[in-house]
């Protein structure tokens, strides 16, 4: 008896050690308070989706302005150095230089020039005139940039849903670990009021040893409960751009959320991604349309000024030339009209696309729809569950210390109310995401 006295005393002791470890872990971890509004703020500053998207948007940009070559001149200057005896060549750039004299025209000097040096520096000016494929080409162009700015902004909204969900996933974490640590306490003094009784013969070993694998299933759960947080932590300090230290926790904790749901949700074709697909389509109509406009004719005006001399950097004689271009690609090997049914080709993926997208937007909406109401419903069940599984366990604990029920019975009520009350924050949870959600998707 003496023996079994010291080996209770030593499970007891090893229990208040556990919490005691479990307690200490959870004050020696870095725990960072944070409010909503403050991990927002770091989002928009640092979290690199945004980043990715802003680079996307820049790069549209760019492109756009690239095709300001269909408006814009074209100007160039050149400097080029020839050294020659070929007498052609010879002759000519002693006309350029302006220095041909009556000895130049002797046959001999004409068929052996020697070597002849000419210094050339040349500025040239094209103006396109008329670029009609081109000025569809901008067109699109200018159409991707307004969609990849839309995308952009909608990419915003995600993140700062995602942001949203994650710090909620917080809440709830840390709701589990509190729950938890109720839980492991209630199962230490049930321990050690068994183990009090168990000494003074007023219940078996059995019923003992139940309270000691309550304990052991509380302490898993609470383990599990504390990697929760320390993963939603790190998911966090991604989403904000930070290295994680610590854990994180939030400022206000999880309740019911005070913002009213409307009465009625419908997808608004005015949302921006849903925008930026219809935009997209009007650009492929766009290209097409280039793709077919060049058989058109196009016109530039051209103009050079050069100078001509014998020395390097020389500015000696000068002349100049202006006219005006026109070309035509006629027929290019079938190359224009291959273009052409790539065009169309891309402009009915693209409308196939939008209408998929559309589809599958109004299905994800219907179904969120049918979330919120089972989640508006399931509040009011877990609130009256663990109204009733509280009253359950109370009785049950009174009339186990009195000997009329088994430690069966108590751990069965025990365990209920915990998960009741672990149920409840699960079904808040699901609801206030649930509702962010249909916000996002009718935004």
């Amino acid at each position: 008896m003496q023996l079994n006295k010291k080996n209770n005393w030593i499970r007891y002791g090893y229990a208040i050690m556990i919490l005691m470890f479990y307690t200490l872990q959870a004050g020696a971890q870095t725990e960072t308070m944070i409010s909503l509004e403050e991990a927002k703020s770091k989002v928009r500053d640092k979290n690199k989706s945004l980043k990715l998207s802003q680079q996307d948007y820049a790069f549209a940009k760019a492109q756009y302005e690239s095709t300001s070559a269909v408006l814009l001149p074209q100007i160039r200057l050149t400097n080029t150095s020839t050294f020659t005896n070929n007498p052609l060549y010879a002759f000519g750039y002693k006309l350029l230089q302006r220095e041909v004299t009556s000895a130049d025209f002797d046959p001999i000097g004409l068929n052996d020039p020697g070597n002849v040096e000419n210094f050339n520096t040349r500025i040239e000016l094209m103006q396109p005139l008329i670029n009609v494929d081109g000025w569809k080409e901008r067109k699109t162009a200018h159409l991707n940039l307004q969609a990849k700015n839309l995308q952009a902004e909608r990419n915003n909204e995600y993140i700062d849903l995602e942001l949203t969900k994650t710090y909620m996933q917080l809440q709830l974490a840390h709701k589990a670990v509190e729950v938890m640590e109720k839980a492991l306490e209630t199962a230490l003094q049930n321990q050690n009021w068994a183990k009090n009784n168990l000494e003074q013969g007023l219940i078996q070993e059995a019923d003992y040893l139940n309270m000691e694998v309550r304990v052991a299933e509380v302490e898993k759960n609470l383990q599990l409960s504390q990697s929760n947080v320390q993963n939603v932590s790190e998911y966090l300090a991604f989403l904000m751009g930070e290295e994680i230290n610590g854990n994180y926790r939030p400022s206000n904790e999880l309740m019911l959320s005070e913002i009213q749901a409307q009465d009625t949700f419908s997808l608004n074709q005015e949302r921006k991604d849903l925008k930026a697909l219809q935009i997209s389509v009007e650009a492929q109509e766009q290209m097409l349309k280039s793709s077919k406009m060049s058989f058109i004719p196009r016109a530039n005006a051209v103009a050079n000024y050069e100078w001509n001399d014998k020395t390097a950097f020389g500015f000696g004689a000068n002349n100049y030339m202006v006219g005006l271009q026109l070309s035509w690609d006629i027929f290019s090997g079938y190359k224009n009209i291959g273009k052409i049914h790539q065009q169309q080709a891309m402009m009915e993926k693209s409308n196939i696309q939008q209408q998929k997208y559309v589809a599958e937007s109004e299905v994800e909406l219907n179904k969120a729809k049918r979330q919120f109401s089972d989640a508006k419903h399931n509040i009011s069940l877990s609130e009256l569950a663990l109204k009733q599984s509280k009253e359950a366990i109370r009785i049950t604990t009174n009339r186990f210390k009195q000997g009329l029920e088994r430690s069966n019975d108590l751990l069965q009520a025990e365990t209920k109310f915990y998960e009741k009350e672990l149920e409840q924050a699960q079904a808040i949870y699901n609801y206030n995401f649930t509702l962010a959600y249909l916000k996002f998707l009718t935004r």
